[in-house]
């Protein structure tokens, strides 16, 4: 019984993933600036990966077909997971931070440009 209940929130969290894949999509075609755009993406990435990811691994974890590889496949899943969860934000900063540095895509209304002022300009 448990091992349903545990397969069924594990694929509404699959499900889950792949509606935030779904709008981090539209926000790719919708933003109007490179920086928006690489937030659409980064939050397409994590939350349309990241979650599906944790939901396979519970799919896995309760699935009894799978024997003994159950907690491989599981493990193997939590672990892209998390690698995942840590390595996208710091590719995410280090595109914006290249692109602000060369003067590729500046952001239109800026306010405040705290790294052009710790570089002097």
């Amino acid at each position: 019984m448990i091992e349903e209940v545990v397969r069924y929130v594990g694929l509404a969290i699959v499900v889950a993933g792949c509606s935030v894949n779904l709008i981090g999509a539209i926000g790719l075609n919708r933003f109007r600036n490179f920086y928006l755009r690489l937030h659409a993406a980064t939050v397409s990435t994590i939350g349309g990966t990241f979650y599906p990811l944790v939901g396979l691994a519970l799919v896995a974890f309760s699935s009894s077909e799978l024997g003994s590889a159950r907690f491989f496949m599981g493990g193997v899943l939590l672990v892209a997971a998390f690698l995942l969860l840590m390595l996208a934000p710091a590719g995410s900063h280090a595109l914006a931070r290249a692109t602000h540095r060369a003067g590729v895509a500046r952001p239109e209304p800026a306010i405040a440009d705290h790294l052009s002022e710790d570089r002097g300009g």
